[in-house]
C-alpha cells in the first residue's frame, strides 16, 4: 500500500541507494510512476507493506516501509532488490556500487571513492564540518533529522584528528 514518502513514520525502516550520477529531470519524472507502483504493490507474505519510495537530491533512491504495519520479509526484501535493479536498467545507473562515498559540497552532491578518503581529508578537501549522505542509516527519523549529517557525526569521524588540546589536562579545573 502507497504512503506518500513525507508520511511514512519516524520509525520506518529505510533503504538507501546511491545513484551513480545525478538524474535528470526527465530520469526523476519517467522513475516516480515506477517508484509508486513498486510502493502499491510491495508486499510480504501476501500482505500489502505500507511502504513509499522517493528520489532525493537528484541521485539517493530510497525505499521506506513502516514496520510497525507489516515487516519486510526475506522475500520481500528480494523483491525490493529486483526493483532496484530495474530502476537501474531503465534509468541507466548504477545504484548497487558501494564503492563512492556523497558529499554535499557547494551545495552539490558530490562523489567520492573510499579509497580516496584518507587523501582527501588530509588535503583538506573534507573537512569535519563537511555534509555527508550516510547510506548506513536505517530509519526515516534518521534521514529527516540528519542526513546530511557533518563528517564528524557519522562513523567517518575516525578519519578525522581529534581537535586540538588547549594544553590543559582533561578533567582539570583551575578555579
Amino acid at each position: 500500500m502507497f504512503v506518500p514518502f513525507q508520511d511514512l513514520p519516524p520509525t520506518a525502516r529505510i533503504w538507501i541507494y546511491q545513484a551513480n550520477r545525478p538524474l535528470t529531470p526527465a530520469e526523476e519524472a519517467a522513475g516516480q510512476p515506477l517508484l509508486r507502483q513498486f510502493a502499491t504493490d510491495w508486499t510480504s507474505h501476501g500482505r500489502a507493506l505500507q511502504a513509499s519510495a522517493a528520489i532525493l537530491y537528484h541521485q539517493f533512491l530510497v525505499i521506506g516501509l513502516d514496520e510497525n504495519v507489516a515487516d519486510a520479509s526475506g522475500c520481500s526484501i528480494d523483491a525490493s532488490v529486483r526493483f532496484v535493479h530495474e530502476m537501474e536498467a531503465r534509468l541507466g545507473i548504477t545504484l548497487l556500487e558501494k564503492s563512492n562515498l556523497a558529499f554535499l559540497l557547494g551545495g552539490q552532491v558530490c562523489q567520492l571513492d573510499r579509497r580516496e578518503l584518507r587523501a582527501a581529508v588530509a588535503d583538506g578537501r573534507l573537512q569535519p564540518d563537511t555534509p555527508y549522505f550516510d547510506a548506513t542509516i536505517t530509519t526515516h527519523a534518521e534521514l529527516q533529522q540528519r542526513w546530511p549529517a557533518p563528517a564528524t557525526a557519522t562513523w567517518l569521524k575516525r578519519y578525522f584528528p581529534a581537535p586540538a588540546s588547549n594544553g590543559v589536562p582533561e578533567g582539570y579545573n583551575a578555579a
